[in-house]
């Protein structure tokens, strides 16, 4: 069928495309609507359980944040925007302007949501999402003028900063709801600094720069200049001698190619840490001893193991994780690397929720089941591929 209809679509004319897309696309809506009845309805069975979202960035391999962004799109669309629903049923909305849609009317009451929902049914269709957004909001904040200065102050109180992982080799970090003038101070000193090293000579651009300037500034720098900070680079010895080109992985980034992993590694504040590891599995065996700053034996070597928090999906480093048991201690369990595990607060708080059960086997697999009986496996990451055992020399 597949075949049948990509050969039919390449018959199409321009036209018959764009209304083949458009078809299409009302068709993804519909089932999106499906989809928000369904988390919906799970949510309303688990009383509006945290834990639900989590859940659901299992099923649906998403992660946490677009999984927590669905789940409250769902409450309010199965609730209190039925219209906005209503327009995903008939495909005359996306289901990314309903979360749009949602979004906007959260802070107002039942009652305030349902009249902005029903002011907006004529003005939705048709709209891209940031008009949505901005046709949502102007009638949530109409709709409560008082609610709306009240909600301002909540938003600069909710100011909070973040740390998002690119392609390879370069992450973001964000401050985001920000005092608007503090942003905008914030921005035009850097800006500032950034042309002044432009018009001393400098050769990167712009961009670069403001970049370059606003990380050394958050390390303590004068702007401009390289910091010392710490991170965690994994690469073997072959790798760091240049006998090979395999990747490294940077605990809470992932992998990155052997030769900037070596640009990293060589650098003047760089301190190399000897991790022994099983030939045949490529776990960690134990680690060495010799280092800058030597910390606790078994809290680093469980943080050294795991790389970043164990539950599936969830990539925070380990060194920012909580060290858990998982057979809980008032339950039998030890406090030994064959029973602790890396936890981010978050998961770590999951874990006590009714109705999920987390197992560590001997191997370091752990297995994560949820309250619908689901489970999910995790293991720690290895260091290298297993590799053959060689023959004696006899």
């Amino acid at each position: 069928m597949f075949k049948e209809v990509n050969g039919s679509l390449d018959s199409l004319g321009d036209n018959d495309a764009v209304e083949a897309a458009v078809a299409a696309s009302e068709g993804i809506a519909r089932l999106e609507a499906v989809r928000f009845r369904a988390l919906g309805r799970l949510s309303r069975h688990r009383d509006g359980a945290s834990s639900v979202v989590q859940e659901v960035a299992f099923a649906l391999s998403v992660v946490d944040g677009h999984a927590a962004g669905l789940v409250s799109a769902a409450q309010a669309l199965t609730t209190r925007l039925p219209r906005t629903l209503g327009l995903l049923d008939a495909g005359k909305v996306g289901g990314y302007g309903a979360m749009k849609v949602a979004t906007a009317t959260a802070w107002l009451s039942d009652d305030d949501a349902r009249a902005v929902d029903a002011v907006l049914e004529d003005r939705l269709p048709d709209r891209n999402s940031d008009q949505i957004w901005k046709a949502a909001n102007h009638a949530a904040m109409t709709a409560d003028r008082d609610g709306a200065s009240r909600r301002a102050e909540r938003n600069r109180g909710g100011r909070r900063l973040s740390i998002r992982q690119g392609e390879t080799g370069v992450a973001s970090i964000e401050v985001e709801d920000g005092p608007v003038e503090k942003v905008a101070a914030a921005y035009t000193r850097i800006d500032r600094e950034a042309r002044a090293l432009r018009a001393g000579g400098e050769t990167r651009t712009l961009d670069q720069l403001r970049a370059d300037v606003a990380l050394d500034l958050l390390l303590g720098g004068q702007g401009g200049k390289s910091e010392r900070s710490e991170a965690f680079l994994y690469l073997d010895l072959n790798t760091y001698l240049g006998l090979n080109d395999d990747p490294a992985e940077m605990a809470g980034h992932g992998h990155i190619p052997a030769t900037l992993a070596r640009h990293i590694a060589s650098g003047s504040n760089t301190v190399l840490r000897r991790i022994i590891t099983d030939p045949l599995s490529g776990q960690v065996l134990d680690l060495g001893r010799d280092r800058y700053r030597p910390t606790a034996g078994l809290d680093e070597f469980v943080r050294v193991r795991d790389r970043e928090c164990r539950r599936p999906g969830c990539h925070r480093v380990a060194q920012a994780c909580d060290l858990d048991h998982s057979l809980p201690w008032q339950h039998g369990g030890h406090t030994a690397d064959s029973e602790l595990i890396d936890l981010c607060r978050r998961d770590h708080r999951l874990k006590d929720e009714p109705g999920w059960n987390y197992r560590l086997d001997s191997d370091g697999t752990l297995t994560i089941t949820t309250p619908t009986g689901q489970t999910y496996d995790s293991s720690p990451p290895l260091l290298h591929e297993p590799r053959a055992e060689e023959p004696p020399p006899f």
